[in-house]
């Protein structure tokens, strides 16, 4: 029978548990490990890029932080944890304008270098899904209920770590840890039944790989 040295089979652990973090996670988020960050650094990047996002659109919208979520990737004894952030929308954004939201915010994803990974042009619910150029992120922004927007960051596999509540500034009141209602501020711009141009009105697919 072969012998194994203690350091050979320590490697061979360590490998598997790493490859263990993404096993089992398919897409959601959680496939690239990184043992260079942990999970609240990770935090906040998505509390960053939540801002970012919301900031960029004009006229603004109001929003509110959402319960996050944080938790092991691969069994309590991984080493290595995920955070999911969560904004909500308060503005009523009409269905006559939800396709430019979309757009508007998939430009800016893609001005700040992140990947478009997909795309539902779909008038009355429309979505769209990237990720950051390292991995670390994915972003989805999905249209619910009454037209209400849910922008969600989910992060890769990281090192555990405690973490904090979202301190990054919402606009608008904040509804963290409370029951959200449905979009309740209305907009001028963002409200309007009025149709607007066809080229701002839907958001683009990504290029075929």
């Amino acid at each position: 029978m072969k012998k194994y040295s203690v350091r050979t089979i320590g490697i061979a652990l360590t490998v598997l548990a790493l490859a263990g973090c993404g096993a089992g996670n398919g897409d959601s988020g959680k496939a690239k490990g990184s043992s260079k960050v942990d999970m609240q650094g990770v935090a906040n990047e998505a509390d960053k890029l939540i801002h970012r996002t919301l900031s960029a659109v004009k006229p603004s919208l109001e929003w509110t932080h959402n319960t996050s979520d944080h938790g092991s990737c691969d069994g309590a004894s991984s080493g290595y944890g995920d955070v999911t952030r969560r904004a909500v929308v308060m503005t009523k954004v009409s269905e006559a304008r939800r396709g430019a939201l979309i757009g508007v915010i998939e430009r800016q994803w893609k001005r700040d270098g992140h990947k478009i990974t997909d795309v539902n042009p779909d008038r009355k619910f429309p979505e769209v899904y990237a990720e950051t150029s390292d991995g670390l992120l994915k972003m989805s922004l999905i249209v619910g209920g009454e037209g209400q927007f849910f922008l969600d960051v989910q992060t890769a596999c990281v090192k555990k770590s405690d973490v904090a509540a979202p301190s990054t500034q919402v606009n608008g009141h904040s509804y963290y840890g409370k029951a959200i209602p449905r979009p309740n501020v209305n907009d001028a711009f963002w409200s309007s039944t009025a149709p607007i141009a066809p080229s701002t009105a839907t958001p683009t697919a990504p290029p075929s790989s």
